[in-house]
């Protein structure tokens, strides 16, 4: 899976992982991440999510990754912000408000430009890589946020059935990724209605990433 495969398929429109309303486990569970307004939130492969502007509405400052650039121009035109770019190296920082995007290959942010995070937000980033990624990814945002606390949201069915993404990713592959880091708390695991492309059964599952430390 190249990064030519994610622009064309925003390219051709074919963004069946864009979900044109707020996630409801992040209405529903966020608290527990951040109860408190004026967090720093980060949201990795945000694409032009509509949770960035729930995030934005509660008073959050939100910072994004994002490798399509037609994505996040749709993003601010939803925001109704008119966002400063700034090239940085390899990435293009979008800025407006209390929001700010990088765009480019989410491996070349680093934490200095990506600053202090109190909380990461991955609805569609972890499920959106392959296995072979997923081990790189996890690491990476790890470092570049300090181990900032997560809610992760995955799904799970039998990958067998379906070749693509969403990804599933079970308990075990969450565990190893991170239980060396975080106390993990697994918050619900619910049926999905219709299944994963048409595979079922299939559960979404969110979890609460805690620092060990903390």
């Amino acid at each position: 899976m190249s990064a030519n495969y994610w622009l064309k398929r925003w390219k051709d429109d074919d963004i069946g992982f864009h979900e044109n309303n707020v996630n409801p486990y992040l209405d529903r569970y966020f608290t527990n991440l951040v109860p408190s307004i004026d967090s720093r939130i980060f949201v990795p492969l945000c694409g032009k999510t509509k949770d960035i502007a729930w995030l934005f509405n509660k008073g959050m400052h939100v910072v994004g990754v994002e490798l399509s650039v037609s994505a996040i121009k749709a993003l601010f035109i939803d925001l109704g912000l008119a966002p400063t770019l700034t090239q940085y190296g390899q990435l293009t920082q979008y800025c407006a408000g209390n929001v700010t995007i990088w765009v480019g290959d989410i491996f070349a942010l680093t934490t200095e430009l990506l600053g202090s995070v109190d909380a990461i937000y991955d609805r569609g980033a972890l499920v959106a890589l392959p296995f072979k990624l997923r081990k790189k990814y996890t690491a990476h945002i790890t470092n570049i946020t300090k181990s900032a606390p997560q809610l992760l949201i995955c799904c799970v069915y039998d990958q067998s059935k379906h070749d693509g993404t969403p990804y599933s990713v079970s308990a075990q592959e969450v565990f190893d990724h991170y239980h060396r880091i975080y106390s993990l708390k697994l918050i619900t695991c619910d049926a999905i209605t219709n299944g994963v492309k048409g595979v079922k059964p299939a559960n979404a599952v969110v979890w609460l990433l805690s620092r060990k430390n903390c």
